[in-house]
């Protein structure tokens, strides 16, 4: 009866490593996954205010609508702080894009600069 109970406790101790070690393992995962959906909204978005600062507000749409999708996937794993950088860069992106598709390129590269801000918070 006591060998049972110790092999019954030693099962319980593996499943709990196994469960344990997954659970690290999915968090580093997703980590790396926000993070380099942050480092590619951040370089779309430097590159939606190069494109605004030279007059180009269709280009800057373009570059714009990328960092939104990067920032907003990475939001959806990201906790805390880098999430919440995340979440206020993509609403500059979606500001972004509204004026740059009104063809207002000033008005677009200085909520895509705000992005940049929020993006480089969240690295």
């Amino acid at each position: 009866m006591d060998h049972l109970k110790q092999l019954m406790r030693k099962a319980i101790m593996k499943k709990k490593i196994i469960t344990l070690s997954a659970t690290v393992l999915l968090a580093l995962c997703s980590s790396a996954f926000a993070e380099e959906h942050a480092a590619a909204a951040l370089e779309h978005a430097k590159a939606a205010v190069e494109h605004g600062k030279a007059g180009h507000a269709n280009v800057l749409v373009e570059h714009a609508n990328a960092a939104l999708e990067h920032a907003l996937a990475g939001a959806i794993v990201d906790r805390g702080e880098q999430k919440a950088h995340l979440e206020e860069g993509a609403s500059h992106l979606e500001e972004a894009i509204n004026h740059g598709n009104l063809g207002h390129a000033k008005e677009a590269t200085e909520h895509a600069e705000a992005a940049v801000t929020h993006l480089t918070a969240a690295q």
